[in-house]
């Protein structure tokens, strides 16, 4: 039975996503090797000229032969870019050049040494990006590399040959490369190539050998060139296992998170957990837990914590900062919350007694780990991480110890002033209220020294012999212990209880900043006005200022469509802002990409797109340095390209619902009026060919039947056109009401007129008082109204049956009436009738179904209202309000 199994959906889909990735981009070939000197230059320049025998456009944009002169005969008929001159202090630095590579985008370009650090002025720090940036414009790249520039590797590589690499690769870029191809050399050969002068100049060469290049060094190099390149091997046969289906069960990966702290060996335990995380193909968190003691810490200990989680990331770990009063019991919760598997943290130095003082993270872990494993690392070795320049406390320690020593006397002084009356004991309460006063407005270190120098005080004023720490009573030596410890542990808790509150309210903080700018998005139904909206709030939150830029035409991020009146930042950097927003990825200050630029540039990631692009000129380095603060900027720039992206939708969605109305609009129109149109040109066309054909045949009275059909429909033609044309007027607001002053029954009189041949002999009833003030009105809008309802009331009911219209005076304005004797609306048509092209359910309806439609657009014009409905004694019923519209004039009576 085969082994093979039915593919996962969600691997499938996973697979299809990272090829289809993959498609997008470029791809990447790296020549790794142990050290310099193997041929990986050699073999890449090798490799390429296979590509383009095979007809592949290949391009060097860059390759550094080092005057090795089989390799510059490699170079011979490849086209090779010019370098980008960078003058530096002086002097003059040749660099690849990035933008003639992507204006002359070849197939193929060759770029030697990923991990060179490109000179000062150039748009990325490092070549490795320059190399990615190629890969994202659909570049295949050639590049070379050496195992000691791997930054997971960098201190086991110091350890062994005791140097420090200073320009180092993330492992992730190295993961990104399609094909990695190991060029090896043995030690000996390495060395014979050394000596010959093949890969230094003869005293250069010497030295190398006496110290980097020396033959336990070079062992070491190759095994970990070796190890790693294995692992990239096993990692393409579990792909190829798992794209053929031939794995019979699917494993749970193995998840791990790095406890890390203050301290300086940081970087090694994260190195180390990176390395075991490779080799367990699992995903990694470091995690540092901000407990209430770490308030207090000084600015040294905090720039190393964010140097260490920067790191981290660099190292493509997910870092967090997570809060709470006990490191294990954070980690354990956390830990079970990602149904973690191993928690990897550093042994802690130091004396036993200290351990059992305060404590241990290891041993706590232990003891609440249950079936997750705990792994200690060593700390004592290892290149720490650089410490930052101290920032001296020296000054406000003074005022707190000073403050304390104040606090200390005033209880002095009021014990001196009783202790006539009170007994010692009573005396030392005074003290420890002291004590307590200065906890909870100073450090931990402050408390405690007011906890020793209250009991000093009280031994030398308030306990006889007085004025000296000599004692006359023994038992006063328990009192002071007791004193000691209780003032102590006073200050031990009062301290954590103000920092408990501090980081209570900082969380708070944080959490109220969200809401605000989640409330403040709520209901945004326009893009533009999220990115507006949402811009003070970034500003106020973070104490910097901000923009946002919104692309004004599709792919093109312009500085004028942005959400302030003023600008924050330079011009010239309106390239960074579209960097950003072609390759969503952060830029600017303190960043690894555009260095030089004067605010942090962020993309606003949607589900599918970049919408846009956030810029942030922060007033202090806490912004760019804390990835903390980056992440909560990260978070505000999600929510807000979410807002946006959901407004975009929103837009969209009405622009569809008004395509699908027009359609239906269209759709009515057609159904309407094509009948309407056809039965009226059917008689005209009939009654004219009949005169055409047979006129001298017929006789007078048929002769005149014809011409009067030909004239009536001709005129319900006219009418039907008027209709269209005066609904798409009134519609589109291009109507103008000329109000004038006007008689009611003038205008029912014209109506009337116009319609008599449609009425015939039809009874019409008009109640119209004389003393009816003139109304302000638009009389041929108003007589096109009359015009539809009587119109309409001829159509639905029986011939001869009679029409009224009546009218009557309120205190703002004039009710109308007309009314029939026909069937009446069908229940529930009283509010359809109003729209466009319905037409009543009467058996026989003719029309367009505008005639309503119109009637309430001129009404609506005028600020009235009309309404449908049925009369008790049957029949239907429309009735209209118009207001007077202002004071009537007065008509002058006759002489």
């Amino acid at each position: 039975m085969s082994d093979t199994i039915r593919p996962n959906p969600d691997e499938l889909l996973a697979r299809v996503t990272e090829e289809t990735r993959k498609q997008e981009r470029g791809g990447l070939k790296v020549f790794f090797g142990a050290s310099p000197g193997v041929g990986k230059t050699y073999a890449m320049l090798e490799a390429a000229r296979q590509q383009r025998k095979a007809g592949l456009d290949v391009v060097v944009g860059l390759v550094e032969t080092h005057n090795r002169k089989e390799t510059e005969a490699l170079l011979e008929g490849f086209e090779i870019l010019p370098r980008r001159k960078t003058p530096h202090r002086g002097v003059t630095l040749e660099e690849f050049d990035l933008d003639a590579a992507l204006v002359r985008r070849p197939a193929l370009l060759l770029v030697d040494e990923l991990a060179h650090t490109n000179a000062p002025g150039s748009r990325h720090l490092k070549r490795w990006q320059d190399v990615l940036e190629l890969m994202d414009a659909e570049i295949d790249v050639y590049t070379t590399l050496n195992v000691q520039h791997l930054d997971s590797l960098n201190d086991v590589v110091a350890q062994v040959t005791g140097v420090v690499v200073r320009e180092t690769v993330p492992d992730s870029v190295l993961d990104q490369a399609d094909e990695i191809e190991l060029v090896d050399l043995p030690v000996e050969e390495l060395r014979r190539r050394l000596d010959e002068g093949k890969v230094y100049i003869p005293d250069q060469a010497q030295r190398a050998m006496d110290s980097f290049f020396r033959p336990g060094n070079l062992i070491a190099l190759r095994e970990m060139a070796l190890r790693r390149t294995a692992d990239r091997v096993d990692a393409q046969m579990r792909t190829y296992r798992r794209d053929h289906s031939i794995q019979s069960t699917w494993p749970v990966a193995d998840r791990l998170i790095v406890s890390i702290g203050p301290s300086p060996f940081s970087a090694k335990l994260i190195r180390a957990s990176k390395r075991m995380a490779e080799r367990l193909q699992a995903e990694w968190i470091v995690a540092f837990v901000d407990t209430p003691q770490y308030a207090g810490a000084s600015e040294e200990v905090r720039q190393r914590v964010l140097a260490s989680l920067r790191l981290a990331e660099q190292l493509g770990a997910e870092t967090v900062t997570l809060t709470g009063n006990n490191i294990a019991e954070s980690l354990m919760q956390y830990a079970r919350s990602r149904n973690v598997s191993r928690i990897v943290v550093g042994k802690q130095a130091g004396p036993l007694w200290r351990r059992l003082w305060r404590g241990s993270v290891l041993d706590d872990l232990v003891a609440k780990s249950g079936d997750i494993e705990i792994i200690a690392i060593s700390g004592e070795d290892g290149p720490p991480l650089p410490a930052p320049p101290a920032v001296s406390r020296t000054k406000q320690d003074w005022r707190e110890f000073a403050w304390a020593g104040a606090v200390i006397a005033a209880c002095t002084a009021v014990s001196l002033s009783l202790r006539s009356t009170l007994a010692p004991a009573n005396l030392v309460m005074f003290y420890l209220m002291g004590v307590v006063a200065v906890a909870t407005r100073s450090s931990r270190r402050v408390a405690l020294f007011a906890s020793f120098l209250s009991v000093a005080a009280f031994d030398f004023f308030c306990v006889p012999p007085y004025l000296t720490f000599a004692i006359s009573d023994y038992e006063y030596l328990l009192t002071f212990a007791v004193m000691l410890t209780v003032g102590v542990l006073i200050s031990t808790l009062t301290v954590r209880i103000h920092m408990q509150a501090a980081h209570a309210v900082d969380r708070e903080a944080r959490t109220q900043a969200l809401y605000r700018l989640t409330n403040e998005l709520t209901g945004v139904t326009r893009a533009f006005e999220a990115a507006r909206r949402a811009t003070p709030i970034i500003s106020e939150v973070f104490g910097a200022k901000a923009v946002l830029f919104l692309p004004d035409e599709p792919g093109k991020i312009s500085f004028r469509r942005r959400t302030t009146d003023a600008l924050p930042v330079p011009r010239s950097e309106e390239g960074i802002a579209q960097w950003v927003f072609d390759h969503g990825q952060k830029a600017g200050k303190g960043m690894d990409t555009l260095t030089g630029a004067s605010a942090l540039y962020l993309p606003l990631k949607g589900s599918h797109e970049i919408l846009g692009v956030m810029a942030v000129v922060p007033e202090t380095s806490e912004l760019t340095a804390s990835p903390e603060q980056q992440h909560l900027l990260e978070i505000f720039a999600s929510q807000t390209a979410l807002a946006i992206e959901r407004a975009q939708a929103t837009a969209a969605a009405r622009e569809a619902q008004l395509r699908i109305e027009t359609e239906q609009m269209r759709s009515g129109l057609l159904s309407a009026v094509s009948h309407d149109l056809r039965t009226p040109l059917a008689t005209i066309t009939g009654a004219a060919s009949s005169l055409l054909l047979h006129g001298d045949q017929l006789g007078r009275e048929t002769k005149r039947e014809l011409l009067e059909s030909i004239v009536q429909e001709a005129e319900r033609l006219s009418r039907l056109v008027n209709n269209l044309l005066e609904m798409t007027r009134l519609e589109s607001g291009a109507v103008e009401v000329k109000r004038e002053w006007h008689a009611l029954e003038e205008i029912v009189g014209a109506a009337l007129t116009r319609l008599d041949s449609l009425l015939g002999e039809r009874p019409i009833v008009t109640q119209i008082p004389q003393d009816l003030p003139l109304i302000s009105v638009d009389d041929v809008l108003l007589e096109q109204l009359f015009l539809n309802l009587l119109e309409n009331a001829a159509k639905y009911t029986p011939p001869g049956s009679p029409i009224s219209i009546s009218a009557r005076e309120d205190k703002q304005g004039v009710w109308i009436e007309v009314a029939d004797s026909g069937p009446g609306f069908a229940p529930g048509d009283e509010e359809l009738v109003w729209e466009k092209f319905y037409r009543g359910k009467a058996a026989g309806a003719r029309g367009a179904g505008l005639g309503l439609a119109i009637c309430r657009a001129v009404v609506v014009a005028h600020g009235g209202t009309i309404a449908a409905g049925n009369r008790p004694q049957g029949g239907a019923m429309i009735r209209i309000w118009l207001p007077l519209g202002g004071k009537p004039p007065e008509v002058p009576t006759g002489a």
